[in-house]
This record gives structure tokens, sequence and C-alpha cells, in this order.
């Protein structure tokens, strides 16, 4: 008997409204709030409702022998809870079933693990908090940001009492290995890892619609197929997407909802295999081998690296000096401060100044709300160099750390658009000020050419009479 365990990561960001330079010190308010609503709504209607539906209707229909994982994010939660509390009702009754499992994540779905070991088990403990006290479980696998996964990250996930991770199936890593197994952490063995199978996940949340596939239009019977093809020593399919696959990414249109409502079918009719959750296969599967990776990987583009967030130098500077104000924020122990440096943390407003216009170039604008990553980062540092000014102002501190960006000049010259409609009305026979002045200019050009004129045929009569 073989296994596919389904893995969806749900998250919304709170998005920056465009913050002003002159506004820094003066508007301490940093979030769009119509458009993070407007956005939660919209997506609330087009998958997060009518998917958990579908989820909830297959698990009804063949019980404990579908089961599914989500990681939802603690931003997503939080949006939730303020704009749409249908869907975290939609969600509690599907963890309500038993055939769902909840995973543990960073709150604000940020990149601490790559900078500050203290505030990544901070935000991890305050999203395991949040899960329990909305949902009751506790989470016992782990799956980090994007899937970023190194050797490092593993053991710190397992000091927070983690028995295994999620991450990605990268080819650099793997090599001639197969991520249809079960492997282990290779400086803490305790720590089990699921690969995601990006080949046959990818069929699903990338190229499902794609015309121009070779395999377009994907059924249920060809997908299963595909995994009845793979090794029958393989045990384990791991399939992993965002839910936003599910009409948004993917519209009701494409036919995603019936392929998902069918496949289970299929898969029980015509495979050996079996759904399991993420806790099923760390307890059920012995590892098979350890995995080095010293450097960190990600789900991410082709590369598989972290340069959707940190590839260029803008990124950089942006999340340096976000974690240089981290020893300002804990001294402060402002609990509105430390909400607000939760939600900056966020790895989306990174991603937002990413320059891969070109192999993922597409993907990156279609998550984009900025007309350019320079756009991104100014409108964030702008938002920084506030957020020091209110750390300071608490904590008494005149040392500055963000030197504010100066304020870019316009490269036009100023000029006066009078809109149709608004022009001022003189009594006819009133000489306007700008007609005097017009006139007066074209008198004293016209006075100035004739003057000059004049010298010229002076000058020439002068120098004929020489030569006579």
């Amino acid at each position: 008997m073989r296994a596919i365990c389904f893995y969806f990561q749900v998250h919304q960001p709170f998005r920056l409204r465009r913050y002003r330079f002159f506004e820094i010190g003066n508007n301490h308010y940093y979030f769009d709030d119509f458009a993070n609503q407007s956005i939660m709504r919209k997506v609330a209607e087009k998958c997060y409702l009518p998917t958990n539906q579908l989820m909830y209707d297959l698990i009804q229909e063949y019980g404990t022998r579908f089961k599914i994982a989500y990681s939802i994010s603690g931003t997503a939660l939080d949006q939730f809870e303020r704009y749409a509390p249908d869907v975290l009702e939609s969600f509690r009754r599907l963890v309500a079933t038993g055939c769902v499992e909840i995973l543990g994540e960073t709150y604000s779905h940020s990149l601490s693990a790559l900078r500050d070991k203290e505030e990544f088990f901070n935000q991890v403990r305050l999203h395991s908090e949040k899960v329990e006290r909305l949902f009751g479980v506790k989470p016992t696998s782990f799956r980090n940001t994007e899937l970023i996964y190194s050797d490092q990250i593993g053991q710190m996930v397992y000091e927070l009492g983690f028995k295994g991770q999620l991450t990605e199936g990268a080819k650099h890593i793997l090599g001639w290995k197969s991520p249809n197994y079960l492997y282990c952490n290779a400086l803490e063995p305790r720590l089990k890892l699921l690969l995601k199978n990006y080949q046959l996940s990818d069929d699903i949340a990338f190229r499902f619609s794609n015309k121009a596939w070779t395999e377009w239009p994907l059924t249920t019977e060809k997908y299963v197929s595909w995994l009845n093809a793979i090794d029958s020593r393989q045990e384990i399919v791991n399939l992993f997407m965002d839910y936003e696959t599910f009409g948004e990414h993917q519209w009701a249109e494409t036919g995603i909802f019936e392929f998902m409502r069918h496949l289970p079918k299929a898969v029980f009719a015509h495979s050996n295999y079996q759904f399991i959750t993420p806790s099923e296969a760390f307890d059920l599967l012995d590892p098979v081998a350890p995995i080095h990776v010293p450097y960190p990987i990600s789900w991410a583009d082709e590369e598989r690296d972290l340069t959707a967030w940190l590839g260029n130098e803008l990124q950089d500077d942006a999340f340096n000096a976000l974690y240089k104000l981290l020893p300002k924020v804990r001294q402060s122990q402002n609990p509105q401060i430390y909400n607000d440096w939760l939600y900056l943390q966020t790895s989306d407003h990174f991603y937002y100044m990413c320059t891969k216009w070109f192999s993922d170039g597409d993907v990156h604008k279609y998550f984009n709300h900025y007309d350019t990553p320079y756009e991104a980062y100014i409108n964030y540092m702008n938002v920084i160099s506030d957020f020091e000014i209110r750390i300071n102002q608490i904590t008494g501190q005149n040392e500055t750390l963000i030197k504010p960006l100066e304020k870019e000049k316009s490269k036009f010259k100023p000029s006066i658009i009078v809109q149709p409609g608004t022009e001022l009305v003189y009594p006819e026979e009133f000489d306007t000020p700008t007609t005097k002045r017009k006139t007066t200019k074209r008198k004293t050009t016209q006075a100035k050419k004739k003057k000059s004129t004049t010298r010229k045929k002076t000058k020439t009569s002068k120098t004929s009479s020489k030569k006579k």
C-alpha cells in the first residue's frame, strides 16, 4: 500500500498602503485595510469557501480514507477573524472531521529562520498557540515559510518539538534520489522529512489550464496512470501546493474543482494508493537516508533557492534594515509595536521587490500590486523609517539606525494644468494680466529683433564702405 500526502498552503499578507515620504513621523498607520479586505473577500468567494465545501463533501463521501493537511499562516488567520469569519468556520468544520491536519509555521509567514533564532522560535510558538485556540489541536508537523529548509533550520525545528518537516524535493539536492520516500535531517536524524514531488504537484498547481501543455487537458484517469507509473517500491507521493490553486490561480471554468472532486474516486478505483496526513507519514514510515542541505532551499521558481526574496540589493537592504530594529522592538515591550513588527516581517514585502522578470517573471507580476520593484522598496523603507521613529519615542532613544530615503526630485518642470471649465472669466473689456505679459513680451522680443536687424545693417554698411 502506497500513500498520497496532500498539503495545502493558505496565506494572505497584510498589504501596505502607499506610504509617502512626507508622512514619515506624522502618520503611523501602514496597512491598506480596503485592499486587504476586498482581496480576502474575493479569494474567499472564489477559492476558500467553495474548496472547503468540496473537501468537506469528499470527507463525508469517503470518510477516513480521504485525508488532507493545511498550513494556515497567522496573518491569514487574523484576516479570517477580521474579514471572513465564514471561512474560519468552514476550516473549523473540516478540522472537526478528524481527517484534516493543521501544520505549524511562522506566525507572519516570515524569513525569521534565516536571521534570528529567538524570533523564529517566538513566531512558531505564537502560531501554535493561535491554531490551538482556534481549532483545538496542537501542530506536531512543521512547514517553514515557502518550504524554506536547511540542515540548521531542521535542527531548530526539532528543538521546537516537531517530529517532522515538509520541504521541497529540489533536484539539485536530491540528485539521483527520488522525493517519494521519507528522509531525515542530516544533523538531527530524529527529525523526519517529507519532500514535495514538484512534477506531479505542479501539473495541478501550474499546468492544469495551460492549453499549450502537451498533456492538456489533464483528467483524473491520466493523473492516476502517472501515479501508477511510479516504481512500486516508492512509498509516498507528496503533493504540496497553494490552496488558492482552486478557483483563484486555476479558475473554476478550467474544471479544477471537478478534477479534485473526482480524483479520490479514480485513485481508489484504479490504484493501490491511500491518503494520509504528514503526521501519519512520520509515524508509519521509516527514513531511508539523511538529506544534506547545507544552504537553504525553497519551493520558489526554477532555482528553488532564496532569490525570490533575497536576490538583489533592494531586498537585502530592506531585510537588513528591518532586522536592525529587532533589539529596539524587544526593548519597547509594546504590543502594538510587536504586532506591526510581525506584519512587516511577512516575506511577501520582499517578494514584491524581486527583479527576476525573466524565467519566472509572469508568476512574480501576478502576485505583485506594485508597478516596479523599486516602488515596493521605497514604500517599504518609508514605513520602516516611521516605525523606528515610533520605537524611539517609546523607548526614549535618539539613535537612528534607518536613514530615511531622500525624496526623489521630479524630472519634469513644474507646469500649470487647467481643467476644462475652471478657467477664470473676465469682463469683455477687461485686459487680463496674462494677455498683457504675453503682449509685452512679444513686443519686447520684436523690438530686440528689430534692433538686432538694424545693427546688422549698420555693420554691413560700414564694412561695404571700408571695402570701397
